[in-house]
């Protein structure tokens, strides 16, 4: 139509010859409108198609999303084909789903396992309660020695609840801090816990130095070194705890001997209110279940990794890594 427009509009035409523009726009125009809107109508309609099959997968990813905000995180896309841009974000949008069914189900048993363990020592106290409301004669003095014991029992509970909870939320107030001398802090705060069971306690190494919670490390190497006090034969044996810093790694180990674990039970001992079974312990220290749950609560909120290695001759290593600072 452009060049329609260099056409001489006389009955001779261009150089004198036939047709002139009167005769090829007439000839062409409809042409060129059919055609057009030919090609019109067929890019909708392709455009739709198309667009509809490159959309398809990004429609599957919005119906598990919806799903999984009204609580459904059981489902899964699976998405299938080549390797493109959809499917990566369907496999990480799958990921994500596993882990936080997988984490919403964690938080369900800590809640179920956590009423049903501060039940007990309340329900404990209300028979006491109703034992010595229904028997006055009833020795005063035994009464109240048995509700401290489970008073005390429901308040280390409590603590341990509430430091678990803050570990995982991760919200620390970083400082550096030696771990060899947390270490030696926490040793001598247990040691006569392990000379009234006649256990060695070891402490050796250098400085380890890593950024964190001064707070949250502390209770983090005592409750290790009470749990390989507490689950340790009395009388003869021994608790080694040695710090060393490997290039930007901070290490803590902490070793004891013992009875022999069945290598099916280690993952299961950072469960909260899991208990080693086969380990040796008194009812004096028989603990609340949250040890090593609240080690690896602290040590995921400073970025680390827990290692917990069954001894070949008996007994549990435990390595802690940080990130280590200069």
């Amino acid at each position: 139509m452009f060049l329609l427009r260099y056409v001489p509009d006389n009955s001779q035409g261009l150089l004198g010859i036939s047709p002139n523009r009167y005769l090829l726009v007439r000839t062409f125009a409809p042409a060129a409108a059919v055609a057009g809107v030919f090609l019109l109508v067929f890019g909708l309609v392709g455009g739709w198609i198309l667009a509809g099959r490159m959309l398809a997968p990004l429609t599957r990813i919005t119906d598990a999303a919806r799903m999984a905000g009204n609580g459904s995180l059981s489902h899964r896309i699976r998405m299938t084909g080549r390797q493109d841009e959809f499917r990566e974000l369907s496999d990480t949008f799958d990921s994500m789903l596993e882990q936080l069914e997988s984490h919403v189900a964690e938080q369900q048993r800590f809640a179920a396992n956590a009423s049903h363990e501060l039940g007990t020592p309340l329900a404990i106290s209300r028979v006491l309660l109703d034992v010595a409301r229904k028997d006055p004669t009833r020795d005063p003095g035994e009464l109240i020695e048995r509700l401290h014991a489970v008073t005390t029992r429901a308040i280390d509970l409590t603590e341990a609840l509430l430091l678990l909870g803050r570990g995982d939320r991760g919200n620390l107030t970083r400082e550096s801090v030696d771990r060899s001398l947390i270490a030696e802090e926490a040793a001598e705060t247990l040691l006569p816990l392990a000379e009234q069971r006649r256990i060695t306690l070891e402490v050796s190494g250098g400085a380890a130095r890593t950024s964190g919670s001064a707070e949250l490390l502390l209770r983090m190497v005592t409750n290790l070194v009470q749990n390989a006090i507490v689950h340790n034969l009395p009388g003869g044996s021994t608790v080694t705890v040695r710090t060393e810093a490997h290039g930007g790694t901070s290490v803590l180990r902490v070793e004891n001997t013992g009875r022999r674990l069945p290598p099916e039970l280690v993952p299961t001992l950072t469960e909260p209110f899991r208990r080693g079974t086969e380990r040796v312990r008194t009812d004096q220290h028989a603990g609340v279940g949250l040890g090593l749950a609240i080690v690896h609560s602290i040590v995921r909120a400073h970025d680390g990794a827990l290692d917990l290695v069954p001894r070949p001759v008996g007994g549990l290593l435990v390595t802690v890594r940080l990130p280590g600072t200069p």
